[in-house]
């Protein structure tokens, strides 16, 4: 066994276990969200403060998210500054 992977416990890279927690949560989170999208592919009429626009629901949906997922990793990083 080389030096290396005797001082990791056998495993090369020495990287933890491949399952985590929160692995395991996010995977779990991706996979429901494939499948709020999948299960809404409708078009819909959706009113932007002025203009209405007609679109599918995942394509809203996934606009909300990301817009959302923008606006906590922004003010996340303003509060550990």
């Amino acid at each position: 066994m080389s030096p290396k992977t005797a001082e990791s416990g056998g495993k090369a890279g020495g990287r933890g276990p491949a399952l985590t927690p929160s692995r395991i949560t996010t995977s779990a989170l991706a996979i429901l969200a494939l499948v709020l999208v999948f299960e809404n592919t409708r078009a819909i009429r959706i009113r932007l403060l002025v203009p209405e626009v007609t679109m599918p629901l995942w394509t809203a949906l996934l606009a909300t998210g990301v817009i959302g997922a923008l606006c906590g990793a922004y003010s996340s990083r303003r509060r550990r500054d």
